[in-house]
């Protein structure tokens, strides 16, 4: 008895429109598009600023293709100060990872070796050094960064690892150098 109540209580937008008379145009919600921009006073600030792909998702963008090369987890974002590197090398820290620091000069993974499945050349960076096992500050993580910047930061793209030796498997992975090309 309860449900046959509560099902006739639903009421769909069509039938609420067709049981008004008094709705004007620009009143009305369609069910198709949504609702009318003009109903809460036309397209907010963000809404004039953001990118759309027709549907309700705002804020979506493509990625570009052509000279635009994305690496790690951070690399969308804009170049990290070095207190942002200081606060993620924290982290990886923080979390018992050791850090590590490599180099490379492509810095994408290509197929250009072998066209066999599961083989691609550029997985394997060059390491800076070793592992930094037992490092508890990000100060001397940083100055390791730089030291490989003068040698290698020309030419070479240069990141960071969080290795956990636990484990024996990468945890965290970001770019903290890019080359000027």
């Amino acid at each position: 008895m309860a449900s046959v109540v509560a099902s006739s209580a639903v009421v769909t937008p069509v039938a609420a429109l067709a049981t008004s008379t008094s709705t004007k145009s620009t009143e009305i919600v369609s069910v198709k598009g949504g609702l009318k921009a003009s109903t809460f006073g036309g397209k907010s600030e963000w809404q004039t600023k953001t990118q759309t792909n027709g549907s309700r998702v705002s804020c979506m963008q493509v990625w570009e293709p052509y000279n635009n090369l994305k690496f790690e987890t951070l690399s969308y974002l804009p170049p990290l100060s070095q207190d942002a590197l200081a606060k993620q090398i924290d982290y990886v820290i923080k979390s018992g990872w050791a850090p590590c620091i490599e180099f490379d000069v492509q810095g994408t993974v290509t197929r250009e070796g072998s066209t066999m499945p599961g083989y691609y050349d550029g997985r394997y960076w060059t390491m800076w050094k070793l592992p930094m096992f037992g490092c508890t500050d990000s100060a001397s993580v940083l100055r390791e960064i730089e030291e490989c910047k003068k040698l290698y930061g020309t030419k070479c793209y240069i990141r960071c690892l969080g290795f956990d030796n636990t484990r024996q498997v990468q945890c965290a992975s970001f770019i903290v150098h890019q080359p000027s090309i």
